[in-house]
């Protein structure tokens, strides 16, 4: 009988004066880990230190119930090597999960197939299993508990201890929305019977009955049952939202203890812990410091911090006292006052004529540069049937035109590739130009990037059936990929997506070949400001180039061909910005239309050539 060899989990070891110590990403890992009390992974902390195993000073923060090894980051297996960690690789040595929220999401999931019966395990995965599932750049939430709050917890305790220092804006975030009511799920709604929540006795009273509401659905499978508190019938679930009072957040996504606390928790409690005596902090965070206090009554929280070097303070170690209602509501408006927007709503008024004539009055058109090889094809009658587009729940029609596009990038990248080379796909989806790739060049290295799970695992079920052996699968954000590589290609990556593959490939002086889509999704993004360009931006206002994108999509063919050609020059003149900008890094870019053109309403094709490897000049060898 074969044994399956455990999972991989890297986790960082970074150094601070001269010493190894735990960065909040790690702590984070393994007080999850310590709380599931999870052992299905071989855990290896990372150190750029070669006498890093030497020092004591990291061990009283790693649980003695797991098994820990030391790696030096140069030994560490390739597709990790190019990921920012936390990273777990699995058994085949071929699939990578990066980042943290992916990688905590997969631990609770190994936690839960190793031991059914932990359903406050799997309950940390929220409403629906969606808590912290969307990648940091498309969700504020995320982005907030996964990247703001542990990078500004750590920035501010790099730096000397100082009373005027100002509050990091990440934590007045938290506290504003810890102040808000809670939006309660329809198959998640709690009320007592038998006690009126509405008209407490007190306000500790209050607090307790949300609480032990919060804590019962933890209590259940342990065989413990609140008296005050039962989970409501049927009839009171259908209750329109309306009609129930607001509810007081609990915990940071509500009334239920989620992987958003786990992450929360070992970052608060070292800020909070650094300005314990500090009052004049502490009062202008009085709903997380209740957040704070009322964790640590969730089973397992103390054993899991205790186990990780985190005592937790409780409310005498505090020089502020509990916040009375009148402080709470003072706090969450000051705050609320004190956040800005940083992004306001754009409205958008009338069409994109009056833009796209301010731009042809300055000389700038959209400008498409001849298809090279607009015939070309690969021999799909003649592949594998796992190669196919058609595998899976694709129709005919769909199929015919996926192989089309596919057409389009795979001899683009065809004629750019040499042996040797690491190919990337960006947001790659199932694989549908990925794995073609790695078929079609057995000499070069191919990696799917994905954010969602079940599409790469489509696609590694796919490489699995063909026996590729030159593939790699990493499920994580962009920005969690750090690796080299020679060619970039992305198959309709969705709004702002696009310019982070270019950014991504930019920084790596590879050759890109990108096929944008959703222009409607691009906005400006903390990495990114639109127009990209300095001829546009001298031209146009964020506004002015927003309306260009919005109607770059009404390119659909049951829409009236005038409105399809004005989609159509949106288009080139959105990708005609991004090419501009990437020329100012020494690229040679061309704009073209894929072949045939009716293969997709999206069809801007962008070829992207550095100084290294110039653009070819003949079509790909059929």
């Amino acid at each position: 009988m074969e044994l399956t060899l455990p999972e991989c989990l890297y986790l960082e070891l970074s150094s601070q004066n001269e010493q190894p110590s735990v960065p909040l990403h790690t702590s984070i890992s393994l007080f999850l880990l310590s709380y599931c009390e999870c052992t299905s992974f071989k855990v290896f902390l990372v150190s750029a230190k070669p006498d890093t195993q030497s020092s004591q000073s990291w061990k009283s923060q790693v649980p003695t119930s797991l098994a820990v090894s030391m790696v030096h980051v140069k030994d560490l297996p390739v597709l990790v090597r190019g990921c920012r960690l936390p990273a777990v690789l699995d058994e085949t040595g071929r699939y990578c999960r990066a980042g943290l929220a992916v990688v905590l999401r997969h631990i609770i999931d190994r936690t839960c197939e190793a031991d059914p019966r932990r359903k406050d395990a799997a309950s940390l995965l929220g409403f629906k299993k969606t808590c912290l599932k969307a990648c940091a750049e498309v969700s504020q939430w995320t982005r907030l508990c996964e990247l703001s709050i542990p990078s500004a917890v750590e920035a501010h305790l790099r730096q000397p201890t100082n009373p005027s220092l100002h509050l990091p804006s990440a934590l007045l975030n938290l506290e504003k929305t810890l102040g808000e009511p809670v939006k309660v799920h329809n198959d998640d709604k709690i009320q007592d019977q038998g006690t009126d929540v509405t008209q407490p006795q007190d306000s500790q009273s209050a607090n307790g009955l949300e609480l032990q509401a919060a804590l019962a659905k933890l209590y259940v499978d342990s065989g413990a049952v609140l008296s005050t508190t039962i989970r409501e019938s049927s009839d009171i679930r259908k209750v329109k939202t309306t009609e129930l009072p607001q509810l007081e957040h609990v915990f940071a996504e509500g009334l239920y203890f989620t992987l958003t606390d786990v992450v929360l928790l070992p970052c608060i409690h070292q800020y909070l812990v650094r300005k314990s005596h500090n009052a004049s902090a502490l009062s202008q965070l009085p709903l997380l410091l209740r957040w704070y206090l009322q964790v640590q009554e969730v089973p397992g929280v103390p054993r899991a911090a205790q186990a990780c070097g985190m005592p937790l303070s409780t409310r005498k170690s505090f020089t502020t006292g509990p916040p009375t209602i009148a402080e709470t509501q003072q706090s969450s408006q000051a705050n609320q006052e004190s956040l800005e927007m940083t992004m306001k709503e754009v409205h958008f008024v009338g069409g994109p004529r009056p833009t796209m004539t301010k731009l042809k009055e300055s000389g700038i058109e959209a400008v498409f540069s001849p298809h090279p090889c607009p015939s070309w094809t690969l021999p799909w009658d003649s592949l594998p049937e796992a190669v196919n587009p058609t595998e899976g729940k694709m129709s005919d029609v769909r199929a015919a035109r996926k192989r089309q596009q596919l057409n389009n990038l795979v001899a683009m990248v065809t004629e750019l590739a040499r042996p040797g080379d690491t190919v990337v796909d960006f947001c790659s989806g199932g694989g549908h130009v990925g794995i073609v790739l790695a078929h079609t060049l057995p000499d070069c290295q191919v990696i799917l990037i994905e954010n969602k799970e079940e599409s790469l695992v489509r696609g590694k079920v796919r490489s699995a059936e063909l026996g590729l052996t030159n593939i790699g699968f990493i499920q994580a954000n962009l920005d969690y990929f750090t690796g080299p590589f020679h060619i970039g290609v992305a198959l309709h990556a969705c709004g702002v997506a696009t310019d982070m593959v270019v950014e991504q490939c930019i920084q790596a002086g590879a050759t890109f070949v990108v096929s944008p889509c959703c222009y409607g999704f691009v906005q400006n993004t903390l990495k990114f400001t639109f127009p990209r360009s300095k001829r546009f931006l001298e031209t146009l206002s964020y506004k002015e180039h927003m309306i260009l994108c919005r109607f770059a999509d009404q390119t659909a063919v049951q829409l009236p061909s005038e409105r399809r050609l004005i989609g159509k020059q949106c288009m080139g003149l959105v990708d005609l910005d991004r090419s501009w900008a990437a020329e100012t890094h020494g690229y040679s870019v061309r704009v073209m239309t894929m072949e045939p053109d009716s293969c997709s309403p999206k069809n801007n094709m962008l070829r992207f050539c550095n100084g290294a490897r110039p653009s070819p000049v003949s079509p790909p060898n059929q």
